[in-house]
């Protein structure tokens, strides 16, 4: 098992981050994963930095396991995030793993283009992720289908064999996740709920699979505080996946997520004063 660190672009500037991450790795955790957003979830949270960018940085200053939550089809050619992942896995060879999704209009619609159906988004992810491996291997790629490729070939390869995750909130996504992805991540949701999503995972295909489940903690000096710090900070992360995936302003999620209440919360993120039932729940 590994604990790892999710680095927040949305909460924190570039600089203060890596800083945040170096006194992650001195404190013990052995990974660290960040999300390739445009925008933070809400304006209170106030940064969006550009994640590729940032992770090179930290690549060359710590000796972290580095996971990066994309979505590789909208706004970012599939061709040029392999690009950029197989640059980062020479920076830091056997540190990488990528997870793919279907990404949120949230950062995708910024191009202007389309915001596609659920299932259309889900057959551009498969082309996107066997272009991807095939560029890793080092083939000349010609693709055409959900988007266009011509004569490709990435000559800066990954030094080791690049894990494709999938990510999933939902057991029919898991499901359909178990059937092409290399692992699965997910994140903290009622217990009842998130084991339908591992089962959906591992009954397709993703049995023996590694699984990775981003858990959120709220903890302050007062259990008031932290509720407060969650309240602001992370309820918009308790929408429906199928309300949340069409909203494309940080302004529509805090509207929705105004009507958010701390029971409902606390059913998605752990919020604490004290460290001791945090380490044991």
């Amino acid at each position: 098992m590994m604990i790892g660190y999710h680095a927040s672009h949305e909460q924190f500037a570039p600089a203060a981050l890596l800083e945040l991450a170096h006194r992650a790795e001195h404190a013990g955790f052995d990974a660290l994963m960040c999300s390739d957003h445009f925008h933070p979830w809400t304006s209170a949270q106030g940064q969006s930095g550009h994640s590729w960018v940032w992770s090179g940085a930290l690549a060359a200053q710590c000796a972290l396991t580095l996971g990066m939550v994309t979505c590789p089809m909208l706004r970012q050619h599939p061709a040029l995030v392999a690009q950029a992942a197989a640059t980062l896995d020479q920076l830091a060879p056997g540190r990488v793993w990528l997870a793919l999704g279907t990404g949120e209009a949230l950062n995708e619609r910024i191009t202007g283009k389309p915001w596609l159906s659920k299932e259309m988004r889900q057959q551009a992810l498969l082309e996107a992720a066997d272009v991807m491996r095939r560029l890793w291997q080092g083939e000349r790629v010609d693709h055409t289908g959900a988007f266009e490729l011509r004569s490709a070939r990435l000559y800066s390869r990954p030094l080791l064999a690049l894990p494709l995750l999938g990510a999933a909130v939902t057991e029919a996504s898991a499901r359909w996740v178990g059937s092409w992805a290399d692992g699965l991540i997910t994140i903290s949701q009622p217990l009842p709920v998130l084991r339908r999503v591992v089962n959906a995972f591992e009954a397709a295909g993703g049995l023996g699979k590694p699984m990775y489940v981003q858990a959120k903690l709220s903890y302050a000096r007062s259990e008031e505080a932290a509720l407060a710090g969650a309240l602001q900070q992370w309820s918009a992360n308790v929408l429906p996946p199928d309300l949340a995936e069409g909203l494309d302003q940080p302004e529509q999620f805090e509207a929705c997520a105004a009507k958010v209440d701390a029971l409902q919360l606390r059913e998605h993120v752990h919020v604490s004063a004290d460290l001791q039932r945090t380490l044991h729940r």
